[in-house]
């Protein structure tokens, strides 16, 4: 029975491969297919047991890694939660703001002369009552709540501070559902950069459009005008930035589509809510249907089944359901890889990010595999495919021999190696059926004949002992 070690990273585990383990771990998929390209497609997704004893994970076993950390997300997080920040938030503005309003009646009544009715002090206990009243009769919704108050003038500067923050991070949640950091870019949508965004996104729907009707937007032109809106790596081409958009408005309707329907229902009329500037949501509005229809989010989109209780943030939520939609990008480039499709797609950078060092280091190591064997000479390409060489071939008929010597019965006279280390005898052209104490000069070509002569053409090839045929050697004397 195998034994499998397992340790945690630590940065000290070798992934080294060597050309000889690899052929190794290949010859009995050769063997049995005849098929060198198939048997590191099987190699690429099983992995294999390293002579230490070590696992070397293959595609498999990674996309089985990934599969588990997402599932530690969705247990550990409760994302109904997003809305109960937002409230509390909310709470906290319409609190302070209460407290502001008792603090400066109380200021103001101090300062008056004793025993006279101030005018001032009248006329701010008038104020703060009707303030009193539009707190009390806030709506019992978050939108109708983030709308009331936004046409509100606060008696108190903190709770000023509190709402235009909370204002700010939904907007720029906003934002970030259609720009990767946009929102970081425009520092707080002050009313010019209320009017640039606007324009911003009315001549992206007018490239849209144009993409629609067969012609080609001047991509360059957009960038030279807005493209320090995109941060410090801009997207280099129409596609690109579309692609983006896409992943991040395929995140906000996966977080969406991941609450209950009454949850779904405040959350997206909450975020309605906070654009006060009619021009600009109307562009947004545009921007996601024309978007949609060029590049549809439906294979992006996913409803988590989020079970767990950590409470989380909208910002917190939007980094997660990010990390969620990695992992369910790397899960789908492996399987294509796993497919045959190669690794060259498989965003290892982000594997690394998701996964860590050790997972990155296994997947560099798996991009090498066939390098190493070319280099070793073992294989070579022929089109689009890989043959092995007759190197290699002598290789795996030395470890096949071996392993059928190994198991047939011991003769009577001791234990003795099935491989025979004999006198350096030169070797001769022809070929002989093997006998055990031979030296080992394998005739592949034909063995495999012999083997096909008996069995008939089909796969696997099937050796016994009677079908290896070896070189025979020539005895040399000195004089």
């Amino acid at each position: 029975m195998p034994i499998y070690r397992y340790s945690e990273w630590d940065g000290t585990q070798d992934f080294n491969l060597d050309a000889d383990e690899l052929l190794k771990a290949l010859s009995d998929d050769i063997l049995a297919h005849g098929d060198i390209s198939q048997a590191l497609r099987q190699l690429l997704r099983r992995g294999f047991m390293r002579p230490d004893g070590t696992r070397f994970m293959g595609l498999q076993e990674l996309m089985q890694r990934i599969r588990q950390a997402r599932q530690q997300r969705l247990d550990q997080y409760n994302l109904g939660s997003v809305l109960d920040d937002i409230r509390k938030k909310l709470e906290q503005v319409v609190e302070t703001e209460r407290q502001g309003i008792e603090r400066r009646l109380a200021e103001a009544r101090e300062g008056a002369p004793q025993g006279a009715d101030d005018p001032l002090v009248k006329m701010l206990e008038k104020v703060a009552q009707r303030k009193l009243e539009f707190l009390d009769k806030l709506p019992p919704d978050l939108a109708g709540q983030i709308k009331a108050l936004n046409d509100y003038e606060f008696m108190d500067p903190e709770a000023q501070r509190l709402f235009q923050e909370l204002m700010q991070m939904l907007q720029g949640q906003v934002m970030d559902s259609f720009f990767q950091n946009l929102y970081q870019q425009i520092q707080g949508l002050t009313p010019e950069d209320l009017a640039r965004l606007r324009q911003m996104v009315q001549e992206l729907n007018r490239m849209l459009e144009q993409r629609m009707r067969g012609q080609e937007p001047d991509f360059d032109r957009f960038m030279r005008q807005f493209g320090d809106m995109f941060g410090p790596n801009p997207p280099q081409s129409l596609d690109e930035l579309l692609e983006q958009m896409r992943q991040r408005m395929a995140m906000m309707r996966s977080l969406l589509d991941s609450l209950s329907p009454q949850q779904r229902q405040a959350l997206h009329e909450l975020l309605e809510s906070v654009l006060k500037d009619e021009g600009l949501r109307q562009e947004l509005a545009a921007l996601a249907a024309n978007l949609e229809y060029l590049m549809p989010t439906d294979d992006l989109r996913n409803r988590y089944p989020f079970r767990g209780d950590e409470p989380l943030s909208l910002q917190e939520a939007m980094r997660l359901m990010e990390e969620l939609q990695a992992l369910d990008r790397l899960e789908q480039q492996l399987r294509a890889a796993e497919q045959g499709r190669g690794l060259d797609d498989v965003d290892a950078e982000k594997l690394r990010e998701l996964l860590g060092e050790e997972a990155y280091r296994m997947m560099d190591a798996l991009r090498q595999m066939a390098r190493l064997l070319e280099e070793a000479g073992y294989i070579r390409s022929r089109g689009n495919r890989w043959e092995l060489t007759p190197r290699a071939m002598r290789k795996i008929g030395q470890k096949a021999l071996y392993d059928i010597f190994n198991q047939i019965k011991k003769d009577r006279f001791g234990k003795h190696e099935t491989a025979y280390r004999g006198p350096g005898n030169e070797r001769a052209e022809e070929t002989k059926q093997y006998e055990f104490g031979d030296p080992f000069h394998l005739h592949l070509e034909r063995t495999l004949m012999n083997s096909l002569t008996r069995e008939g053409p089909k796969v696997p090839v099937k050796l016994s002992p009677n079908d290896f045929e070896v070189f025979q050697t020539r005895h040399t004397s000195q004089t």
